[in-house]
């Protein structure tokens, strides 16, 4: 899967934070009931139904920790897993099975509730020209897996932070002095700055959009909480002329209304902090 952010710098930096937090000056548990010397194995079972996500991490996390780890998958990311399943089976040091163990189950349970969580809303557009899309509402220091999880379960990902793309939102126009100071305060910045970065303002009515289509040099117009009706007129004096994205307090219920207004995108905030993590246990064999 091709995701920039997915560097093997990033993946093991985040890898390394993660287990420093959990690990600390050492996994005293292990250390003090497992002989150094004892080898073991364990199987990764699926205890409920969903989309797996967090395999190819997990491997990084046994191999990262203790390279002499077997890790032997039997699933991949994005299969359709049920209770019973097995993802994967990890063989060698008992004591680094056990002291990875919960960095692992952490990332995948909560990679595959998301990835269940965006795929179910994917199928709940299926047929409209609509993607999904994640956002930056997201657990601080766990991103990188979030953003992952996303794109396994289908859908694609917005910024990945403030660095990669120019948002203006309501407090951005606001404190700029309104749509048109706003816009052009960026197109001086990225000038003066030689940056190349695309840009999207936020939109609350139809007089907003048409002061957006006024006064251009933007990339995307995010229609935020506006009801069906003006929506589909403001996609209507869009016209194409830029990228549409529906924002704001989309539900299950409504998203598929939202879609077939003819929007580009639908962002929701939803699919990073309110899926329901997938139950995964990893036993001793």
């Amino acid at each position: 899967m091709e995701l920039s952010y997915l560097t093997e710098e990033s993946i093991n930096y985040f890898i390394k934070t993660a287990l420093n937090e959990d690990i600390g000056d050492g996994d005293h548990s292990s250390l003090a009931a497992i002989p150094e010397d004892s080898q073991s194995e364990a199987k990764m079972l699926i205890k409920d139904e969903g989309v797996l996500a967090g395999i190819e991490l997990a491997i990084k996390i046994f191999n990262f920790f203790d390279p002499s780890l077997s890790v032997i998958p039997l699933k991949k990311d994005g299969d359709i897993v049920k209770n019973g399943d097995i993802g994967l089976i990890v063989k060698g040091s008992a004591r680094s099975i056990l002291t990875c163990e919960r960095v692992v189950l952490n990332c995948l349970q909560r990679m595959s509730g998301i990835a269940t969580y965006t795929n179910h809303l994917c199928k709940l557009i299926k047929g409209t020209q609509t993607q999904l899309l994640d956002t930056r509402k997201t657990t601080p220091n766990f991103r990188l897996p979030e953003k992952w999880a996303v794109a396994i379960g289908g859908a694609k990902n917005h910024r990945f932070a403030l660095y990669d793309m120019i948002m203006l939102k309501d407090n951005h126009i606001d404190y700029a002095g309104g749509i048109k100071n706003a816009i052009h305060a960026t197109k001086n910045y990225l000038q003066d700055t030689g940056k190349s970065l695309k840009v999207e303002i936020e939109t609350r009515n139809l007089d907003e959009v048409k002061e957006v289509l006024a006064t251009g040099d933007i990339d995307i117009i995010m229609l935020d909480n506006m009801m069906p009706s003006v929506m589909k007129e403001a996609v209507r004096l869009i016209d194409g002329q830029y990228k549409t994205e529906a924002s704001g307090g989309i539900t299950e219920k409504s998203i598929r209304e939202v879609a077939e207004c003819g929007v580009d995108y639908i962002s929701v905030g939803a699919l990073t902090h309110s899926a329901k993590s997938l139950d995964i246990s990893l036993k001793a064999t």
